[in-house]
């Protein structure tokens, strides 16, 4: 009966006790955790966060981070596995493959690489189209639907083109688009839709993911943080998060190809240009 009595006078002690200076640090840093990973659709893991809470001038070891996270049930998410959209035509002519799996450039608007994916909504299928600058990491062109028409890429891509003509840059002179040999991005229209405004189309090869790897990666991420983690009734649903989504993705969300960063800081932080794919030699002229 002592002994019990003994117990239960330690843990009343212990409960009157003030917090430790670690507990009490540990409640604060918590709290900036969570208002890191929820103001970033709850998908940063600890290395994101802790890189995240070091931009907002917050000092603490990343250790520190992990283990708050898994005493507190907090995630980031995973990329699923890839499935193709697209099916090829080969009864048309397919242009070569000018990037050769090097998806990387010297400067903005020298390579597009586009890529499509598809999601279930309640009331059926829906598809996206992204078009993506190769050197900033930037969604330039998007486009959601309910069918996979070459109308799909093709107003994606007319996106991207609108936003350098805002820009002052009417034409695309030189600029290399790359994508998978599915039907919709080797028709007639799309290519010669390419051509219009000087951009040379770009082609991998056959059901080899490898060939548009950073463009399936953003599929990939798309998904992840955002399509996977609920269910959508309608595509007007998925269209208005896909749009609040692209903004922070392009504007917020950190990225590890770029150390780390918001994509806005992207050509501050790179001191070195990165490798230019090699400039084709347009068919007519060989």
């Amino acid at each position: 009966m002592q002994g019990a009595e003994h117990v239960l006078g330690h843990l009343l002690r212990r409960k009157r006790r003030p917090p430790s200076a670690r507990a009490q640090c540990d409640a604060v840093l918590l709290e900036q955790v969570k208002d890191v990973h929820q103001a970033n659709y709850g998908v940063y893991g600890s290395r994101r966060v802790h890189q995240q809470l070091r931009r907002q001038g917050i000092q603490v070891a990343r250790c520190t981070v992990e283990r708050l996270m898994r005493e507190h049930g907090l995630q980031g998410v995973r990329r699923g596995s890839r499935r193709r959209p697209t099916t090829p035509d080969e009864s048309v002519p397919r242009p070569p493959d000018l990037v050769n799996r090097r998806s990387a450039a010297g400067r903005p608007d020298r390579l597009w690489l586009a890529d499509m994916t598809y999601m279930r909504a309640w009331e059926g299928w829906v598809y996206m189209a992204f078009v993506l600058d190769a050197y900033t990491r930037r969604i330039v062109g998007w486009q959601l639907a309910d069918h996979l028409r070459t109308d799909l890429p093709l107003d994606a891509l007319e996106m991207a083109l609108w936003q350098r003509r805002r820009e002052g840059r009417p034409q695309a002179d030189g600029l290399i688009h790359h994508s998978d040999n599915g039907c919709q991005y080797t028709s007639f229209r799309y290519v010669a839709r390419l051509a219009d405004v000087g951009g040379i189309a770009s082609v991998g090869s056959v059901a080899d993911s490898y060939d548009n790897a950073t463009a399936e990666a953003l599929n990939g991420t798309f998904k992840a943080e955002l399509i996977h983690r609920r269910t959508w009734r309608t595509r007007d649903q998925v269209e208005y998060a896909s749009l609040e989504w692209i903004d922070w993705y392009n504007h917020h969300r950190l990225h590890s190809p770029i150390g780390d960063v918001p994509l806005p800081a992207t050509c501050r932080v790179r001191s070195q240009p990165l490798p230019v794919p090699p400039t084709p030699t347009p068919a007519g002229a060989r």
